[in-house]
Order: structure tokens, then C-alpha cells, then sequence
């Protein structure tokens, strides 16, 4: 029987819900999601000035 090791095991990915139950989680879980949230607010926002300039971009085109 094979021997594993916990380096070899796939690491479970870090994932908040929106109103999860945070009792059970230490601070440096909490700072870990604080940090995935910043990541992912940071991408939501280059993608809002992506999707604006590209708006704008097609208003200009279009404009009489």
C-alpha cells in the first residue's frame, strides 16, 4: 500500500461564501480570504474599465 504524502495530496482550494459562518475560522484563514477577496475585487474592477473604455470606444464610433 502506497504511502502518501500531504505534499502530494491536491490542496483544497480557498473559497468564501457571502455570509459564511466565520467563528470557525482563525485569523490566518481570515486574512487568506480577505486577500482572495481584495484579488478578485481588484480583477471585477480591471474588468469594469475594460468594458467602459470598449463602450466608449463604440459610442464615439457610432455617434452622429
Amino acid at each position: 500500500m502506497p504511502v502518501f504524502d500531504d505534499d502530494d495530496r491536491p490542496k483544497k482550494k480557498i473559497a468564501h461564501e457571502i455570509g459564511q459562518d466565520l467563528t470557525l475560522l482563525s485569523v490566518g484563514e481570515l486574512n487568506e480570504r480577505i486577500a482572495l477577496l481584495r484579488e478578485e475585487i481588484a480583477r471585477l474592477e480591471a474588468d469594469i474599465v475594460k468594458k467602459q473604455s470598449s463602450r466608449s470606444a463604440a459610442d464615439q464610433f457610432f455617434k452622429k
